[in-house]
């Protein structure tokens, strides 16, 4: 019986002429697109420079500033007061004002100033801005001292950075994993719940309640095909991140199915539980739209789970999302294995349990 009620959604699916576009659009564009915009790495900061020394040290560090790819200039200025209205205009990120004498304190050995203004409407970019002009201007006082024979002024130290896990900062292999794990949750989570609800609209599933059929393997047979579908798009997009990108799981693979099998199960469980609530395809639509977006802006996809504050992070705990995430993030990039991640595991297991029996006993199915 569970094989007749599989082909027959199957033979749904393959009879839309949307569904089966849509899964693989969505996937090559959460490959394709995505990672190049989730990306939170600053860079062509727009600058104003206010040069009142039009020196030849001064020009050198406005090259230095622009040669580094984190800023372009957006037009000079006379003053400071001039840039300004670029700054409330969004034509500006930042201002670098040069003060007149700059050369020439700089050559008697005296402390030379700048003044940096950041429009900080947008905190992260703003600060980020920052703390790459102070490092760059860092850098450019270190190159003056050592030509002209002074000694570095932390010569005591010497820092050397050594990046675990990512060592070229490269942001994509942060994103991948998490964009995976949100287009599980879309895939498996929203065709499940709207599946249902279109059959209740179309008279169908009226023919399903008339028969023997437990409710146990109706159930059953609206998760399967929803495995199949997001191993099958798993496997693409670790075949894509391979093969554009160069990103392999440093852990195994086996793994990270192992956790795909436990969470596909879960989020068509509660895919199904709404629609088991809802009457129609926009009913469906809006509830399942309201935890989605509250599970990925709580799940650590942008921001960490420890930056949040303390009553958002207790929320997290009932937030399955997270917990996959940290799977795919901990096997991609520093090789966990499966005693690692026991903790996610149970978590999540947990949630799948609760939420399928949850999608049976409030299946009503009228004999």
């Amino acid at each position: 019986m569970l094989k007749f009620l599989i082909e027959k959604e199957f033979k749904q699916l393959s009879r839309d002429k949307v569904i089966p576009r849509l899964i693989v659009m969505l996937t090559l564009l959460v490959m394709f697109v995505f990672p190049w915009a989730a990306d939170q790495e600053i860079k062509n900061v727009k600058l104003h420079v206010v040069d009142r020394d039009r020196s030849s040290l001064s020009e050198r560090l406005v090259q230095k500033v622009v040669s580094s790819g984190y800023f372009r200039l957006s037009g000079p200025s006379a003053s400071y007061d001039g840039a300004m209205p670029a700054v409330e205009r969004g034509d500006a990120d930042m201002i670098m004002e040069i003060p007149s004498g700059f050369e020439r304190d700089l050559m008697r050995g005296e402390t030379g100033r700048l003044l940096l203004a950041a429009n900080a409407v947008n905190g992260t970019k703003g600060g980020l801005a920052t703390s790459y002009m102070a490092a760059i201007v860092a850098d450019y006082s270190a190159d003056l001292r050592a030509e002209n024979g002074l000694p570095a002024l932390s010569s005591a130290f010497k820092v050397e950075s050594s990046f675990r896990f990512n060592p070229r900062l490269d942001y994509k292999v942060f994103m991948l994993p998490a964009l995976m794990v949100m287009l599980m949750t879309l895939l498996a989570g929203f065709l499940p719940a709207l599946n249902i609800v279109a059959e209740k609209e179309s008279g169908t599933i009226e023919q399903i309640n008339v028969t023997p059929v437990p409710k146990t393997l109706f159930v059953l047979a609206k998760l399967i095909p929803y495995w199949i579908i997001g191993f099958v798009v798993l496997s693409l997009c670790i075949a894509l991140a391979a093969l554009v990108y160069g990103i392999y799981p440093t852990g195994s693979l086996l793994t990270i199915y192992l956790f795909t099998t436990v969470y596909i199960w879960l989020v068509s469980g509660m895919g199904l539980v709404i629609s088991n609530y809802s009457d129609t395809i926009q009913q469906a639509m809006f509830v399942m739209f309201f935890f989605i977006m509250v599970f990925i802006l709580m799940s650590g996809l942008f921001t960490p789970v420890s930056s949040m504050p303390q009553w958002a992070q207790a929320i997290t705990a009932i937030n399955p999302l997270k917990y996959f995430m940290q799977v795919m993030r901990q096997v991609y990039l520093k090789g966990s294995g499966f005693m690692e991640l026991l903790p996610q595991f149970f978590a999540l297991c947990s949630f799948a349990v609760v939420l399928s029996v949850w999608a049976v006993v409030s299946y009503k199915k009228s004999a």
